[in-house]
């Protein structure tokens, strides 16, 4: 089992999204960074562990 760390936008993406979400899972789409995206297709497992959080809260 890996550790993950995962930020968004609030107005991108929100902790709410996510508990609304089924199975408070969900696509990520849009990476920007390359090394980002293979590290989600390449190495990320169901099962693995993510702190999730806001890069910039009011």
């Amino acid at each position: 089992m890996s550790y993950w760390l995962m930020k968004s936008e609030p107005d991108e993406f929100g902790i709410d999204d996510l508990a609304a979400a089924p199975g408070k899972s969900a696509a990520w789409a849009g990476v920007r960074n390359y090394q980002a995206r293979n590290f989600m297709r390449e190495k990320m497992r169901v099962g693995d562990k993510v702190f999730f959080y806001h890069s910039s809260c009011p």
